[in-house]
């Protein structure tokens, strides 16, 4: 089958705002397709397809979106993949295009959140969580601490145990990720924090967890237009970022049979995605300039840089403690503050990330410009799971 090089041609994305200051989200949603569409210098009856990602609506919130922004008749197709639902949407566009099926498309995620810990909307039937959840009660116990919480706290946890992590090299994970929001003007939260304050910040679950370390729930939207480079070429459009290689996995086995709560929030779906990615593209996670990473926990941003292959196994501490996932170490992680600073609301995250890489290997970044990149790496990861992972280049 021929495979079509894919180009981002455009991407929007809006300040991600705290549940109950933003507006409803069809306005978000056609707020950051007009970004994209802006950026990529085209008009939505250029587009001929769509796919909407968004985890807590009703069926076709997607077209009510859309609606809003023109009525051209093409296909949409609505996403839910929980906190991977953005960058399913992305891969799904990205197929489009990359098997001839479309020239245009566009990729939207957008979530009108609650506020407080995410819960069941459907108390009636069964829990795609219920074998996670009873896992986890298995390995952690905690049942008065939320579900999430316990994930991802379980998985720092376990990492501790077995290497010793210190709970203070979580506290620099959230204190990096807020010097990079400082340059962020999308960023929710831009205030620079200390190792200290985040640490000394209301305890969560003693030892393992502040409430600094986990990110908040936001809303908000963001949207990229992706092309083929033949289309790019022939409308005269932007063809600086390409995505170079893309996987997207579910779980395995191992995520019961390995008894680590590491597995249950989704690492071996990371390792194996991030080696598609690698060996499709003929690279190694070192030949990697910047990253954005699912950062839901800081818990979960120290265990990445393992699943990613950015360190070894339990080298993550001093990766960290040596100044390597920041400015003028190996790799620049979330330079864009991460979710611990822009927030999470589930279905923009992806095409969030996707917006900040582009941005970088553009050049357009500003203060937070990493410098000469040229690969970028995306991980957008969500349990019951999916995990995708996209490599992007600058062309040239």
């Amino acid at each position: 089958m021929t495979s079509h090089q894919v180009v981002v041609s455009g991407v929007g994305m809006i300040p991600f705002a705290k549940p109950g200051q933003h507006a409803p989200y069809p306005e978000m949603a056609a707020q950051a397709v007009r970004l994209a569409l802006a950026d990529a210098g085209i008009g939505y009856d250029m587009l001929q397809q769509a796919y909407v990602g968004y985890v807590y609506g009703d069926s076709t919130a997607g077209q009510r979106a859309l609606y809003e922004v023109g009525m051209t008749g093409i296909p949409v197709v609505n996403v839910n993949n929980n906190c991977a639902t953005g960058s399913t949407a992305l891969y799904l566009a990205r197929q489009a295009v990359a098997s001839g099926a479309a020239e245009c498309v566009l990729a939207l995620g957008f979530e009108q959140m609650k506020p407080g810990a995410i819960g069941a909307v459907f108390a009636d039937r069964p829990s795609p969580f219920d074998n996670l959840d009873a896992l986890t009660d298995e390995l952690v116990g905690h049942g008065e601490i939320p579900l999430a919480l316990r994930y991802f706290g379980g998985a720092g946890l376990a990492h501790m145990t077995q290497y010793g992590t210190q709970l203070s090299t979580f506290a620099k994970v959230r204190a990096k990720a807020s010097r990079h929001a400082a340059n962020n003007p999308l960023a929710l939260f831009r205030a620079v924090l200390t190792e200290e304050e985040v640490l000394a910040s209301p305890v969560v679950w003693p030892g393992v967890l502040t409430r600094l370390m986990a990110c908040p729930p936001t809303c908000g939207a963001a949207a990229a237009v992706l092309c083929s480079e033949r289309f790019a070429k022939r409308h005269g459009l932007d063809a600086t970022v390409r995505i170079r290689a893309q996987a997207m996995t579910t779980d395995g086995p191992d995520v019961f049979a390995q008894r680590d709560m590491r597995e249950v929030v989704g690492a071996g779906m990371t390792r194996s995605a991030s080696r598609r990615v690698y060996e499709s593209a003929g690279i190694g996670p070192g030949d990697v300039d910047v990253v954005e990473l699912h950062d839901c926990f800081a818990q979960n941003e120290l265990i990445t840089y393992e699943a990613l292959g950015l360190c070894q196994p339990g080298g993550s501490e001093k990766f960290i403690c040596d100044g390597d996932n920041t400015y003028g170490g190996k790799v620049v992680t979330n330079p864009s503050g991460g979710l611990l600073s822009k927030g999470h609301p589930l279905g923009a995250t992806g095409l969030a990330q996707c917006a900040e890489l582009v941005q970088q290997l553009r050049g357009q970044a500003d203060r937070r410009q990493v410098q000469d990149a040229r690969l970028a790496l995306q991980h957008n990861l969500g349990l019951g799971g999916a995990c995708v992972v996209t490599l992007y280049e600058r062309a040239g």
